[in-house]
């Protein structure tokens, strides 16, 4: 064994002696940690799809009122169904 493998060796053997941390801590950390960012970024999306419906009902205009205000359609359109 080198040096630098004996002390790292030590190194980890005096910190787990400090603050002794398995593995199951370690995970469930990680766990929650994750389903916090989840949440963070679920409750995001969420806020924005709000503020952008908001923002796009605020700048409505009159002529959003109907569907197909201004367009043209083809005569043949008009009459379909009336036998000729």
């Amino acid at each position: 064994m080198t040096l630098s493998r004996r002390f790292r060796k030590l190194g980890q053997q005096m910190e787990e002696a400090v603050h002794p941390v398995s593995r199951t801590t370690i995970l469930l950390r990680n766990i929650g940690l994750l389903s916090a960012g989840v949440t963070v970024v679920s409750i995001g999306v969420m806020v924005g799809n709000e503020l952008r419906k908001r923002y796009k009902f605020n700048r409505r205009t009159p002529y959003d009122a109907y569907s197909h205000a201004g367009d043209e359609q083809q005569v043949e359109e008009m009459e379909f169904g009336l036998g000729t």
